[in-house]
């Protein structure tokens, strides 16, 4: 009965225009917060994908390294048993070091990741490949895929003639002259690609063959810095590091790729929840709107008020009319707002109508992604918000005394 009275009061033509005016400018209000609110989460939404897309292209889902120190040990049995590992589908070993790469005069610090034959299969670099091709040659003629970063710093071409100077740190040396540059093994590498994924690899990476690696740093045949990981099924990534790290033994870090950048999904979700805080305070304002609306119409509705409880209505029904009277408002807005969003979204997705400026990024517009969850949080939010702005002026109608004197 408390929703048929608060359609009929929203419906009903007031005495007083202000009324009106007022209730409407609230609900524009909410509108406006509520489309904020998914457009703006949305944005973030489809940031988030971006850039867990491109870290899922350079992180596998599972990594094994050493716990302590630069340098762990897998034998042929431990690999056997890993391969064989429920849910495992490949296995790729990695051996990776600082060095320095030299083209002419120009030295660029960076890590050279060396790979086997298998590492396509645990990383989605291969896809990132803008010039050339991924070819990591073999143990005596290794060949380079350099990070875009480096390939501009260096002033190369992917597919030059001339071999990179290559210098790694000799392993156990203790030769500290003037010259630091002869406590470090060198040789040459040619370049067959560059990839181009994310700043932060394509200015640090170089990935090359394995066993040159390990023949430059000196390590010993079951001796590596890691061991990378792909899975069949990407939700059972926690119970398949569980298996693997009671298999290794505390020895050995096992982690999955939310693990591998915890930090920065954490800033990300933090980034999201200050967003939404910040633009829910849109809402609050909207609520001293609804506030100053409901009190105007329960001052309009004071002989309603005074029939229905010279027919017996409690002031629990009394309050719970002007309660729902809010509600009715905040979900109105909340839902045009919600439509409103979808509609916006959708004609960026389809025609990205808002592009990003500076030409620098992956892509040319900002990305977004719609979450049925943001909805409802949306959704709650109005919902609190409304509450408390209707608590007030429902509560002033439910104490009216009843006098039907005019």
């Amino acid at each position: 009965m408390n929703l048929l009275f608060a359609w009929r009061y929203f419906r009903a033509k007031k005495s007083t225009n202000a009324i009106n005016i007022i209730a409407w400018v609230s609900m524009t209000a909410i509108v406006v917060g509520a489309a904020s609110l998914i457009i703006v989460l949305s944005v973030f939404n489809g940031f988030e994908d971006l850039v867990k897309s491109l870290y899922t292209s350079f992180y596998p889902a599972i990594k094994i390294s050493p716990a302590s120190g630069k340098t762990l040990t897998l034998t042929a049995q431990q690999l056997t048993k890993l391969r064989g590992t429920s849910g495992v589908h490949s296995l790729s070993l990695v051996a990776q070091d600082r060095g320095i790469l030299e083209n002419g005069d120009i030295r660029v610090p960076a890590y050279l990741k060396g790979v086997d034959s298998n590492f396509l299969k645990v990383s989605g670099v291969g896809n990132k490949i803008e010039k050339g091709k991924f070819d990591i040659g073999t143990p005596d003629q290794p060949l380079a895929i350099l990070g875009s970063g480096i390939e501009y710093t260096l002033g190369i071409e992917a597919d030059r003639a001339l071999p990179l100077g290559v210098y790694l740190f000799r392993r156990g040396s203790t030769d500290y002259t003037a010259d630091p540059m002869t406590s470090f093994n060198h040789e040459g590498l040619l370049t067959s690609g560059i990839f181009r994924i994310q700043e932060e690899f394509d200015q640090n990476y170089v990935i090359t063959n394995l066993d040159f690696i390990k023949r430059m740093t000196g390590m010993g045949p079951d001796e590596y810095t890691g061991a990378e990981l792909s899975i069949d099924d990407p939700q059972q990534a926690i119970p398949i590091r569980q298996t693997i790290a009671r298999s290794l033994g505390r020895d050995y870090l096992v982690q999955t790729r939310y693990e591998q950048n915890e930090s920065l999904y954490n800033v990300m979700r933090t980034e999201k929840w200050v967003i939404y805080i910040v633009l829910s305070l849109i809402l609050v304002v909207a609520a001293f709107n609804m506030v100053g609306a409901l009190t105007m119409l329960v001052w309009e509705k004071q002989t309603d008020i005074h029939v229905l409880k010279a027919l017996g209505a409690n002031d629990g029904l009394i309050q719970k009319i002007f309660l729902s009277e809010g509600l009715l408002l905040a979900l109105m807005g909340g839902i045009g707002g919600i439509l409103l969003a979808s509609l916006i979204c959708a004609l960026q997705i389809k025609y990205k109508l808002i592009p990003l400026q500076g030409g620098s990024f992956l892509i040319d517009y900002y990305p977004v992604k719609l979450v049925p969850t943001d909805f409802l949080l949306v959704l709650s939010t109005i919902t609190v918000v409304a509450v408390f702005a209707s608590w007030l002026p429902a509560r002033k109608a439910a104490a009216q005394p009843i006098s039907l004197k005019s």
